[in-house]
């Protein structure tokens, strides 16, 4: 079952990177209304996201306002048709659209096919192809991906290097999905039509009106995002693997936080800087995530993938007290205390084998601007973290990872309240992968507080410096491989030419400790 899975999807990744991820399907419409230039075409790339064992988000964006129609089979036939949907992509909306399909069998692979249609004449347009997989029922393994960091530093699509590489190689994969953990434009970064090397040459980027500046309109949020789909790689990955995305600053601002981030636009009648409500806007318009419901443009959620895994998706931007980790009254907080308790709660009543918390920030890694602020007792924002770690102990929930990228390398920690300052919680791990493609940095400074341990970390040496461009190879992304019958947890980082790094075995545990079986190198 699994080997044919794989084969059936390599087959279609093979076709889509050849194609550059528009597979063109016979039109629906009739021969004597087959004017092209009439026709509504697909502008960018096409994605699934937030897909579980029944359901699963499409977007698409298009040229021009039209009715965007989606079917979904089986086969790449599309002989049977199993569900279908549709809904308008407008200029409010910058002309995309998203839907949710529901009622959709689980564990199986599933071809979508897009198309939108002109909605004065009906006139249909192009069609394109994708893929995704949704949750199986029953304990089948799993594999999926996570980085974050896409396009910063003015480091954009140089195609003469290959543009967004990192997109090819984790395509290469054939993972179930992906975790984009935050940071999918770099909207306070502007992307030059040059930057030049360390090594003397020059790094060529294709260049867009909206990425000559930093964003503060809503045209110039948007742009950010349109800028990525430029990439050949990018289009065909997420056409094959479905999305679970959430944020952190850059799709705002550097560093940002709900009260300490404005411009000269204002504020908003409820207080919110209008900065952020338009990059908050564009974020939710070219992600396919689902509507949480009450709350609107609620990135957190928890998204169940089977028996064996549920993802936390967590926000550590919206809700956080202030800019900087800093104050007298060491008073913080990161999460608020609703998302909190929301935490806690879905936690504790989780019953998959692996519960995986999809951070926007590292907790042990020193920073003002995330958690860790030096060793000792917690101090601010990790009381918050304390909390959270020791209602995870008292309510026996075990097999508890993290996962973020933000800090432009890749690393593996282990918490052992053994080494730590705070010692109410069980050990866990921590993995930090990233970035897709922008400047790579040197490995950090870790704190005492919960007791991290750098079990492997790699990025900038001392000599390279800072801000090392993409073309140098150190871009990041971490595989988990969850295997069906054992329930044991694979974790590994890999670099942008797919190289197996290092890599760790975490059995499930019933008891407190997790064990390990092997660390690889």
């Amino acid at each position: 079952m699994a080997t044919l899975r794989a084969s059936r999807a390599w087959t279609r990744r093979q076709f889509l990177v050849r194609s550059a991820s528009s597979l063109a399907i016979a039109s629906l419409a009739k021969p004597h209304l087959s004017r092209a230039a009439d026709r509504p075409q697909i502008a960018g790339g096409i994605q699934s996201g937030d897909v579980s064992g029944g359901s699963a988000v499409i977007w698409a964006r298009a040229d021009r306002p039209a009715r965007m129609q989606v079917e979904c089979s089986t086969v790449e036939s599309f002989k049977t048709i199993i569900a279908s949907a549709s809904g308008d992509a407008l200029p409010d909306a910058d002309l995309t659209s998203k839907l949710l399909l529901n009622d959709l069998p689980p564990g199986q692979d599933i071809f979508y096919r897009v198309r939108f249609d002109d909605i004065t004449t009906g006139l249909a347009g192009e069609s394109r192809v994708g893929h995704f997989r949704t949750a199986p029922a029953a304990g089948q393994s799993i594999s999926f991906l996570w980085s974050g960091d896409t396009a910063g530093q003015g480091w954009g699509i140089d195609v003469s290097r290959g543009g967004y590489r990192s997109y090819r190689t984790m395509l290469d994969n054939r993972p179930d999905f992906f975790i984009h953990s935050g940071d999918h434009i770099y909207a306070d970064c502007t992307i030059p039509a040059e930057q030049e090397l360390p090594n003397g040459e020059t790094w060529r980027n294709i260049v867009t009106e909206e990425k000559s500046e930093v964003a503060h309109t809503l045209a110039q949020f948007r742009g950010n995002y349109r800028y990525n789909h430029l990439d050949e790689h990018f289009r065909a990955f997420h056409a094959e693997v479905p999305m679970f995305a959430q944020w952190d600053d850059h799709e705002v601002t550097n560093d940002w936080s709900p009260v300490g981030s404005y411009d000269e636009a204002g504020y908003e009648d409820d207080g919110t800087p209008r900065l952020v409500a338009r990059a908050r806007r564009a974020f939710f318009e070219f992600m396919p995530i689902r509507d949480i419901g009450a709350r609107t443009g609620r990135v957190y959620r928890k998204i169940g993938y089977g028996p064996l895994l549920d993802v936390f998706i967590i926000d550590m931007r919206s809700y956080r007290d202030n800019n900087w980790n800093k104050g007298d009254d060491h008073r913080g907080w990161i999460l608020g205390a609703e998302q909190l308790a929301w935490l806690k709660r879905e936690l504790a009543a989780s019953r998959a084998t692996w519960k995986v918390i999809a951070a926007d920030l590292p907790i042990g890694l020193i920073s003002l601007d995330a958690v860790a602020l030096g060793d000792g007792p917690p101090d601010r924002r990790e009381h918050e973290i304390a909390d959270l770690l020791s209602s995870i102990k008292r309510a026996g929930i075990r097999n508890v990872v993290w996962l973020t990228a933000d800090m432009h390398y890749t690393a593996a920690h282990y918490y052992d309240p053994n080494k730590a300052q705070f010692q109410d919680f069980d050990p866990f791990w921590e993995f930090v992968s990233g970035p897709l493609h922008a400047g790579t940095w040197g490995p950090g400074e870790l704190d005492d507080t919960f007791g991290p341990v750098a079990m492997y970390q790699h990025g900038c040496s001392p000599a390279q410096g800072d801000n090392l461009a993409p073309c140098f190879g150190l871009q990041f992304f971490g595989r988990v491989d969850i295997d069906g019958r054992s329930g044991v947890m694979t974790v590994t980082l890999k670099d942008v030419d797919n190289r197996d790094l290092w890599s760790v075995d975490i059995v499930p545990q019933p008891q407190a400790r997790p064990a390990v079986v092997a660390q690889r190198s």
